[in-house]
């Protein structure tokens, strides 16, 4: 085996949060080489919907909701940040979100939201009768109260990880790209290097520090280093439509459904949550129920034209929270791991936070509950997959 040169941290991901990671190491000063098996944003990264906003989070364990709030405070700067020193433009816009409700949306879930985000200093507000329908002219005749959150946002997830990347390539980070980590070398309680296959070629490059990215993949990574990572796929069935004739101008939560309008002229319409294992298929089922249930909430999309249909597996942690810190038992090996639906509005406080492990060897206080040790009987507090985001 042929050796590349050393770097200090070795990223094994190339999806939001090891690009998110890796870009922050590189302001740090940090070297650090991002490995991919396929290329940045193959998966999960480019399937989402892109929401930025925290929905039913803000209403479990105080942990969590922290998490949220810090990574979206600081969200918009940094996307700003990224388009500069990247050149990549990533479609933010705010759009503002509607949280109807329906007979399966009631009104005092929605009204337990609206306390949680009132305690945060957002200026959310009820939107009733005609007043609804002027503002969203799309809605069901017979929905008449949604709960507004006017800074709700969305951007386009290949392009915000795209971003992360150039900006971090452009500040000294290597990116290798079909370039699959097939083990690590180890050696007294630390990995002293990994092994990677490219093009049939087999080498290793050596590293300092190792951080474990591989969203719904990690559970078999880690167990190369004997880690019982709990992170499992959850499939999410998508799929984008045309805007009708009158458009679609806020983002809808309602019957288990997003609708995200997108700066191309299309909704976004997703999405499924199954445990299918790593089956990527989109299925009739799940299909017919986004589009029923999309029509059931803005009727005029009955007549929409389909655009596109695609599935992601993102990676589902076994409390439906990131798992972020050290790995037990390893002096230098890293994890983040584990986002679930909220991949990209996690990414800044992801990438900010495991930077300042990674550098100072110290781990900020906002992700020591994320640790994988937490899976040991101290656990944040279950929630279902549906109830997660």
């Amino acid at each position: 085996m042929a050796t590349k040169q050393a770097t200090e941290v070795a990223i094994v991901g190339g999806g939001v949060e090891g690009c998110s990671i890796a870009y922050q190491l590189s302001k740090a000063g940090v070297q650090a080489s991002v490995f991919e098996r396929a290329e940045i944003a193959a998966e999960a990264s480019s399937a989402a919907a892109g929401l930025l906003a925290p929905a039913g989070v803000l209403t479990g364990p105080k942990e969590g909701a922290a998490l949220f709030l810090a990574s979206w405070s600081m969200t918009p700067a940094l996307i700003k940040e990224l388009e500069a020193v990247s050149g990549v433009q990533v479609e933010y816009q705010v759009t503002g979100s509607l949280h109807v409700v329906t007979e399966l949306d009631g009104e005092a879930g929605l009204r337990r939201y609206e306390q949680a985000w009132r305690e945060h200093g957002a200026n959310v507000n009820w939107i009733t009768g005609d007043e609804l329908h002027q503002f969203e002219p799309l809605l069901h005749p017979e929905i008449d109260a949604a709960l507004s959150i006017p800074h709700a946002a969305s951007i386009r997830p290949r392009l915000v990880t795209r971003a992360y990347a150039e900006a971090a390539r452009k500040l000294g980070a290597q990116f290798y790209e079909q370039t699959e980590v097939t083990g690590f070398r180890q050696s007294g309680g630390k990995v002293t290097g990994i092994e990677t296959a490219q093009g049939g070629q087999q080498e290793i490059i050596d590293c300092e520090r190792v951080v474990i990215a591989t969203g719904a993949w990690s559970a078999r990574v880690g167990s190369w280093l004997g880690l019982d990572i709990p992170v499992f796929p959850a499939r999410g069935q998508i799929l984008s439509l045309k805007q009708p004739a009158t458009p679609l101008r806020h983002t809808i939560f309602g019957r288990g459904l997003y609708l995200v309008p997108k700066v191309d002229n299309t909704i976004y319409v997703g999405a499924t949550v199954e445990q299918v294992g790593f089956d990527k298929s989109n299925t009739a089922g799940g299909l017919a129920w986004l589009l029923s249930t999309a029509i059931e909430l803005l009727p005029e999309l009955y007549d929409a034209a389909l655009a596109h249909i695609w599935t992601g597996l993102r990676p589902w942690s076994g409390d439906g929270y990131p798992i972020l810190g050290k790995a037990p038992g390893w002096e230098n090996v890293f994890l983040a791991t584990g986002h679930g639906a909220g991949g990209f509005e996690l990414s800044a406080i992801t990438g900010k936070t495991m930077a300042e492990l990674l550098t100072t060897g110290q781990t900020p206080p906002l992700i020591q509950p994320f640790g994988l040790e937490r899976f040991n009987g101290q656990s944040l507090n279950d929630i279902s997959l549906e109830a997660s985001y």
